[in-house]
């Protein structure tokens, strides 16, 4: 594994290796050490994850691991469109079925219902979050900057919910149509659930995974420009217990490395 630089932006630990499998390889460790420090210490993990292309590596990595013991494990996903189902090819409840549950079926997993209406869907994944607090969140950036769908116009670093529905922005919208996950921007839904920022950033480890060359210039803003709403993951410059994993593509326009 080659490991390029490591250094802190303010509290954040930030990681850099040669390449996204490399990349992906070393967070899955840590992920599975995070995890067997949850069961050590109470008996059970409670792990949310991120769904997109950039997390395809990680999630890999992390689910061949046989130090993982995923009947001890209960997991939770970011965020779903409203009014789509589990069978649509964008839906992220799909893509954790298929990426997790599927592979190493674990003891649960609790999905975002984009067909349930969203004040009663945002009210139940808020009660299932209280219920099972995060040990883990494994996220990652999206080229707006944000975490999950907290776009910059409704992004809230001080966020009294922990799960809303929000209107998405332009640029989030066209990221799924250049992942291949819709044909068209008009295809893609104008409306999210999404599990908060502090909510996200509220589990007792916190990975952020961004490998990529389109990530450059989020990552970048959010290292080294304002902490602002403007960048959303610019905030976790003020979680020591953060890490942020990037490869050589990422990482090309800060200046540490």
């Amino acid at each position: 594994m080659t490991f390029v630089s490591g250094f802190r932006a303010e509290a954040l630990a930030v990681r850099v290796f040669a390449t996204e499998h490399e990349l992906g390889a070393a967070a899955a460790s840590d992920a599975a050490a995070n995890i067997r420090e949850a069961i050590d210490d109470h008996g059970h993990a409670n792990v949310m994850f991120a769904s997109g292309n950039s997390q395809f590596a990680f999630l890999d990595a992390l689910t061949a691991r046989d130090d993982v013991d995923w009947d001890r494990l209960t997991g939770f996903h970011m965020d779903e469109y409203v009014g789509m189902d589990d069978t649509h090819p964008a839906s992220f409840a799909r893509y954790m079925r298929e990426r997790i549950v599927d592979v190493v079926h674990p003891h649960a997993f609790h999905y975002v219902d984009g067909t349930n209406t969203a004040v009663a869907e945002c009210a139940r994944y808020t009660e299932l979050l209280r219920q099972h607090p995060l040990d883990v969140c494994c996220l990652g950036i999206g080229e707006n900057g944000h975490l999950a769908f907290n776009d910059p116009p409704f992004a809230d670093f001080d966020d009294p919910l922990d799960v809303k529905e929000i209107e998405l922005d332009d640029a989030s919208r066209r990221q799924q149509v250049g992942e291949g996950h819709f044909a068209t921007l008009d295809d893609v839904p104008r409306t999210a659930i999404t599990v908060t920022i502090p909510a996200l950033l509220r589990a007792r480890h916190v990975l952020a995974i961004v490998p990529e060359a389109r990530k450059a210039d989020a990552v970048q803003r959010a290292l080294e420009g304002p902490i602002s709403t403007a960048c959303p993951a610019s905030v976790l410059r003020r979680s020591p217990h953060a890490t942020l994993y990037l490869d050589r593509s990422s990482s090309a326009n800060i200046s540490n490395v």
